[in-house]
């Protein structure tokens, strides 16, 4: 397998530039859904039979079984979506040097798309029977949280056995085993105008309310713990000279047990539901989106035979935990084995000067590849 994806290595890059040069932000429906035509039109070609999930505004999430398949055990999870606006592709398109490729995605996740895709080609190039081993779903709005997709990502997990999630890795020797969870809650807060200067007492000022929840909400952080919470977005006001009637607050949080989780999120009700300042109230919306990822017995039991895939290739896998979230979150929740963050090498996700590391996509995609095969 090796040999065949090192001879294919040109035509991989060749792929994941048609990838990465497709704007596919997750709130581009279009661009998402052409992604999406490429990689139905590459899996079909080997075999696969697709079920389209239909979404109105999010790009169509898919699903692939081969047409032989009886029972496969292995999910397979990438998604095609990425942050970045439409246009940034015409802006700073794919380019790629002698150890780096570059580009909007191609990080997170393009080169993981290519990767997986490949890694089923040398199965069958093989003929290993394991390429009928796996399922793969390929969703839409892993970037915010997956909240379209999440229903058939469950649904999918509970049939298999194993999820293995091809995030992209931080470095050749680790994959992720545990990640945080997460959840998002706004803050709108009513208030009272007034002139500032001629009749501040009739005013209540809905930034002076936001500011108290602020203070008390970032008081919850206990960093030993694992928990955190950020308000990164405020704004509010009409004018410097009036008290303001109206503010608006955004809320993050991360957390490693789904008891903090509880907890956390009786904590912020309880805060939200009192006014510091009289006159003022507060709408709260949101709530804990993804539950942790946890190592489990089986999981471990996963992770053991990725490090053996690993060893096979000179690579000592040791796992590590993530702050951020991915659907591996969503199948580890459901009692899936999961070992996530399979993709290729690279960094500055989310930012202009992404890159994937070139060497790491032969790599990865055999890793992926070896991995499927022990496991069937």
């Amino acid at each position: 397998m090796k040999n065949y994806l090192q001879s294919k290595e040109e035509e991989m890059l060749h792929l994941l530039e048609k990838l990465v040069n497709i704007d596919s932000g997750t709130y581009l429906k279009s661009g998402i859904d052409e992604v999406g035509r490429v990689l139905q039109k590459e899996y079909e070609a080997l075999g696969y039979v697709v079920q389209v999930d239909e979404q109105p505004e999010r790009g169509n999430n898919l699903t692939f079984r081969h047409k032989d398949a009886a029972d496969p055990q292995i999910l397979a999870i990438a998604h095609m979506d990425t942050v970045f606006v439409e246009g940034t592709v015409s802006e700073r398109p794919f380019t790629r040097d002698e150890k780096r490729a570059y580009g909007p995605g191609v990080h997170d996740m393009k080169g993981s798309q290519v990767a997986l895709l490949y890694a089923l080609k040398a199965l069958i190039q093989e003929n290993e029977e394991a390429y009928k081993n796996v399922v793969i779903l390929l969703n839409t709005d892993e970037e915010i949280g997956s909240p379209e997709s999440r229903p058939l990502i469950e649904a999918v997990a509970k049939e298999t056995k194993y999820a293995l999630i091809v995030e992209p890795g931080s470095s050749r020797e680790t994959v992720v085993s545990q990640r945080k969870g997460g959840g998002k809650y706004f803050l709108k807060v009513s208030g009272i105008a007034a002139h500032a200067g001629g009749e501040p007492e009739k005013g209540r000022s809905a930034i002076e309310e936001l500011a108290h929840k602020i203070v008390k909400l970032h008081a919850l952080t206990d960093l030993e713990a694992g928990v955190t919470l950020n308000v990164g977005i405020i704004n509010g006001g009409t004018s410097v000279n009036t008290i303001s009637p109206h503010a608006y607050g955004a809320l993050d949080v991360r957390v490693e047990t789904p008891e903090q989780a509880e907890e956390i999120d009786r904590k912020i009700r309880e805060i939200c539901a009192t006014p510091d300042v009289e006159g003022t109230s507060i709408e709260l919306t949101g709530k804990m989106r993804r539950p942790p990822l946890i190592l489990s017995d089986a999981s471990r039991e996963l992770l053991a035979v990725v490090q053996e895939a690993g060893r096979e290739q000179g690579v000592e896998i040791v796992d590590i935990k993530s702050g951020g979230g991915s659907d591996g979150n969503l199948t580890a929740a459901v009692g899936v084995a999961t070992i996530d963050g399979l993709g290729p090498i690279g960094a500055n996700a989310h930012s202009a000067e992404e890159y994937l590391e070139i060497d790491s996509l032969v790599e990865r995609t055999l890793l992926i590849a070896s991995v499927i095969k022990k496991l069937s």
